[in-house]
């Protein structure tokens, strides 16, 4: 039998092991879906479809994602979606290369390939010049031999500069700021040499023809885009200036988001992302990490300032609320791109869940006291009273407590993290550790953004 794989009947809630030889004669008497008021015979289609994508995605997952993301290109929310979740499965995205990609996204070395297609400026009749001159003269080796050998007719200089942003261009030059500027000489170049080959001139070497040349000659042909012009050169935009540029162009990052580093310091922190936003109830309260995207500054009727932010996670993109009494405390750290954890707790408006901001810090301010326990500590009563004693004594009121505490049990080589309640984070790091010390305990301050 193939892979097995587990399905929980929606009407009756028993998990069913299934394999492909009987998946006809489970949907049928099961009526997994026929009991939520489909007929048998939908029932089967879609039972069928669904045992279907989930073989591909169980024995297949790399060209299985890779078909999703190019079916879903041209929607961002879903796209971040996919690839988070091929992050999930140990998938790499590779992001965009000029010699590689193909029209669509596709599975390159146990990796999925960016897709030309999902790039924004980037056209059908773009790709298909750039694809068609790959096909006849082989990789590109500079900008300069992709604008001498690429239609430019088809291919403007807002799709080059689009690819360049991007990281299109990267394995070429990964110095993107070089490629913009040397962009303009190179573009007028390169339509000069086109001009001149459809008048029947040509230069020098063009004219001789290979079979007349020395070997040397042969050489100078064939390297032609060596003698382009460049300017001057530059350092490369900040890291955070390429995300940011990465973004704009493809609607998300791909190379590295700019919560990666952070995948794994918040997990026991944060346990929740964005896209499970709508698994939780009315007034449940939530702490995320999260990319700033937009801020929209709203008066109220009384005339106070509140704002509707833009936010994303490495799962997905939400909406969220600060009203005015949380944004006098917090307005200071709503900039774009950055990096927050936030606390807050989910509101039901329309049917729709969005998430109410009660308090904010930045990731590079975040702190977090470490104490690290032997199992005897962690499983005394009496050192537990201790500690929580020392750590309720250090506890603010409200908001005034922001930096959590976090358990580390070690035993030989096996170690597990535990975060303490909120109601245990504390106000003040150093007088925390200090206390600890004292009473005989390891503790440490760590950053957030180092873990």
């Amino acid at each position: 039998m193939a892979k097995i794989l587990s399905y929980k009947s929606l009407g009756t809630g028993k998990v069913y092991d299934i394999g492909v030889e009987n998946i006809h004669n489970f949907v049928l008497s099961n009526g997994c879906i026929a009991s939520n008021c489909f007929n048998k015979s939908h029932s089967t289609a879609y039972g069928y479809i669904t045992y279907q994508t989930a073989y591909l995605k169980a024995n297949y997952p790399l060209e299985y994602m890779a078909a999703l993301l190019t079916a879903n290109s041209g929607d961002t929310d879903k796209i971040q979606k996919y690839i988070s979740a091929c992050m999930s499965m140990n998938i790499t995205i590779y992001p965009p290369d000029i010699n590689c990609s193909r029209v669509d996204f596709t599975p390159l070395d146990e990796k999925i390939l960016f897709g030309l297609s999902a790039i924004r400026n980037v056209g059908q009749n773009a790709i298909a010049a750039i694809l068609e001159a790959r096909e006849k003269g082989g990789k590109f080796k500079a900008l300069a031999d992709f604008c001498d050998r690429v239609d430019l007719s088809t291919v403007n200089r807002r799709t080059l500069q689009s690819l360049i942003y991007c990281g299109a261009f990267d394995k070429i030059n990964s110095n993107r700021h070089q490629l913009i500027q040397d962009l303009e000489l190179v573009y007028n170049w390169g339509q000069s040499r086109a001009r001149d080959r459809a008048s029947g001139q040509g230069n020098l070497f063009d004219l001789l023809g290979g079979e007349f040349t020395s070997q040397n000659t042969l050489s100078l042909t064939r390297n032609a885009f060596e003698l382009a012009p460049k300017a001057k050169p530059t350092q490369d935009f900040p890291p955070q200036e390429k995300l940011r540029q990465e973004k704009e162009i493809l609607g998300f990052y791909v190379s590295e988001h700019p919560l990666t580093s952070l995948r794994q310091s918040t997990k026991v922190l944060c346990p929740i992302n964005l896209s499970q936003i709508d698994e939780y109830k009315q007034e449940a309260l939530i702490c995320a990490v999260v990319m700033l995207n937009g801020v929209k500054k709203v008066i109220t009727k009384k005339g106070d300032p509140m704002a509707i932010l833009q936010i994303e996670d490495l799962t997905a993109q939400s909406e969220a609320v600060v009203f005015p009494r949380t944004y006098e405390r917090i307005h200071s750290l709503l900039q774009l791109d950055e990096r927050l954890i936030i606390w807050g707790k989910i509101d039901q408006r329309d049917e729709q869940n969005q998430l109410i901001i009660e308090n904010a810090e930045a990731v590079e301010k975040m702190q977090m006291v470490m104490i690290e326990l032997t199992p005897h500590q962690a499983s005394t009563i009496e050192e537990q009273n201790r500690l929580r004693n020392i750590l309720k004594e250090h506890s603010g009121e409200g908001e005034k407590s922001k930096i959590p505490v976090i358990g580390i049990v070690r035993a030989g080589n096996f170690q597990k993290l535990v975060m303490f309640g909120r109601q245990f984070w504390v106000h003040d790091s150093m007088s925390t550790i200090q206390t600890l010390k004292n009473e005989g305990l390891a503790a440490r301050i760590q950053q957030l953004n180092q873990s």
